[in-house]
């Protein structure tokens, strides 16, 4: 599937995929977003979630967005998640959930 932006110029989906793609990136890993990212490994070894990484990711790209919230929350299958919430520039409500 690929994700472009619509006839209409929007890049909500464009911007909600590299955020879930954030979400899922080491800290530094990736150099077109080397300042994104969370540190999952000391995450994991420490056994603290990345909080304040999650919440970096937030406010850089809330500006794409109408309105956008990330909480930490568990599965149906009781695994850790980031449930995500978007309101679209042009008002369309979508949720997604990343694994983490």
């Amino acid at each position: 599937m690929t994700i472009e932006t619509s006839a209409s110029g929007q890049n909500d989906l464009v911007y909600l995929t590299t955020l879930c793609q954030c979400l899922l990136l080491n800290y530094g890993e990736d150099p077109l977003w080397a300042q994104l990212g969370i540190p999952a490994i000391p995450a994991v070894q420490q056994g603290i979630a990345p909080d304040w990484y999650v919440s970096r990711i937030q406010q850089f790209f809330s500006q794409f967005f109408a309105s956008l919230t990330i909480q930490r929350a568990t599965d149906q299958n009781g695994n850790p998640v980031y449930n995500i919430n978007v309101m679209t520039n042009s008002g369309v409500s979508i949720g997604a959930q990343v694994p983490y």
